[in-house]
């Protein structure tokens, strides 16, 4: 079969996610038939390279036999069971391990079965446990400009990102937002520490004037992914555990998108030395497999809700696929890798090899930065670097970049003006090559 038959069987049907439909008339989707390591391969056999791991889950590449198998033996036992009143193997075990691996004081497990649910759960588990608390008034969360923490309508109120959010405004609760320490706004001669420190002021200010009615603090540990992958000095974490200690405000950390060694650590939390109150994680969790998210948090936070039935405390939120065992067994089986491979020690060495790759770009007059924090790593395209006047977004040059990225077989998905890499972490030292040549030439194309 080939591609063009798919093409005209998948728009007759399908709707695809953040996608103007009508850019499918000259844009053409791309089925794909298989995927190994880095690379997928379409219908008419060509390649390309994931450089963006299928928007950030996939860690240790497609088809990965240790995953593969792990599933494929899951399958045969049990393929899912409600997890109200009862439970099975894989989860308990799960959830022993990531009670060990993550920050000190995450002892307790509640899963969904992705980010956007897990950021729902957080929401609705902080207010509840103030309110059982007898803080009736606390109400309201904090969030930072520029974050990004999913699409349904309560982790839409507590991002900041205009091109999802202001659609559906009408519809969502307000939140209290912040500037972000995004230290590509920082002052010339400035660096990300001095600024993100300075930046902090904001939110000592607000917490001071709100606590009283304030549930929670939402951040995105070190980088603003979908704000454009935006980076930050760790220091800001540390401020902000301090501070939120101080007001009597939880700390919930989304490293949905960072976590499972994304910036260089296991979870981004670590290089401040914190631990949240709430940690969301999903994405990376199953290998990029298969659905499955968690919010892990304190037993101070679980004791909130450990009560007799008839007082009507329990925290009454559920998923149908919660804690599902094909997603559990695919989730122990990447944190197996991490386990027997030294994964974070070989991050260090291709994180830098990236960074080599794209060097060239740092005088190009139309890219105003080159930012890395770990795996993941940043060019934002300008239209005058001496100014810092961005493109007109209608403009779309992201999207010649994409368009040159897929003539040379390679999957790169601008976020607006900003070419990024987040592969797999199976990627060697040619593929490095391939994706910075590509993106290199692409970027000289979409600025002339």
């Amino acid at each position: 079969m080939d591609n063009s038959i798919l093409r005209n069987r998948d728009l007759t049907t399908l709707w695809h996610p953040c996608t103007q439909m009508k850019d499918h008339e000259w844009l053409p989707i791309i089925p794909i038939k298989s995927g190994k390591g880095v690379w997928l391969e379409d219908f008419e056999g060509k390649q390309y390279l994931d450089a963006i791991s299928s928007w950030w889950v996939n860690l240790f590449g497609h088809s990965n036999p240790f995953i593969n198998e792990r599933i494929k033996q899951q399958l045969d036992t049990l393929e899912h069971v409600i997890l109200a009143g009862f439970s099975h193997e894989p989860v308990i075990e799960l959830s022993e391990q990531l009670v060990a691996i993550t920050p000190p004081g995450l002892d307790k497990c509640f899963y969904a079965d992705n980010g956007s649910s897990a950021i729902e759960v957080a929401l609705k588990m902080s207010y509840h446990y103030w309110l059982n608390k007898g803080y009736k008034n606390k109400s309201k969360f904090i969030t930072l400009s520029n974050s990004y923490h999913g699409e349904t309508l309560g982790a839409l109120a507590v991002g900041d990102v205009s091109l999802y959010k202001e659609t559906y405004q009408p519809l969502l609760m307000q939140a209290i937002t912040v500037p972000s320490p995004d230290c590509f706004q920082r002052e010339t001669g400035s660096s990300w520490h001095e600024h993100s420190e300075k930046i902090f002021s904001h939110m000592q200010q607000t917490l001071e004037a709100h606590a009283d009615e304030v549930c929670a603090v939402f951040v995105e540990p070190l980088v603003q992914c979908a704000g454009n992958m935006r980076m930050y000095d760790p220091v800001y974490l540390s401020l902000l555990r301090k501070a939120c200690d101080e007001y009597n405000v939880h700390l919930i950390a989304d490293e949905i998108a960072v976590g499972f060694g994304r910036t260089g650590t296991l979870f981004a939390c670590e290089q401040a030395s914190i631990t949240p109150d709430i940690m969301c994680l999903s994405k990376g969790l199953t290998g990029g497999y298969l659905p499955l998210s968690v919010a892990l948090t304190t037993n101070n936070i679980y004791q909130a809700f450990y009560d007799d039935y008839e007082n009507l405390t329990a925290f009454l939120h559920s998923h149908s696929y919660t804690g599902n065992p094909l997603a559990c067994s695919a989730a122990l089986a990447t944190l197996d890798i991490f386990a027997n491979q030294p994964v974070l020690e070989n991050n260090k060495q291709l994180s830098r090899y990236m960074l080599e790759s794209v060097s060239e770009l740092g005088d190009h007059p139309h890219v105003a930065e080159i930012r890395q924090t770990g795996m993941i790593l940043a060019i934002e395209i300008i239209k005058d670097k001496k100014t810092m006047q961005p493109y007109p977004w209608q403009e779309r040059r992201g999207l010649k970049v994409y368009q040159h990225g897929l003539q040379n077989g390679v999957l790169l998905r601008p976020l607006g003006n900003v070419v990024y890499f987040m592969p797999p972490y199976v990627i060697n030292h040619d593929e490095i090559k391939l994706m910075a040549k590509t993106a290199i030439d692409g970027i000289h194309g979409a600025t002339q």
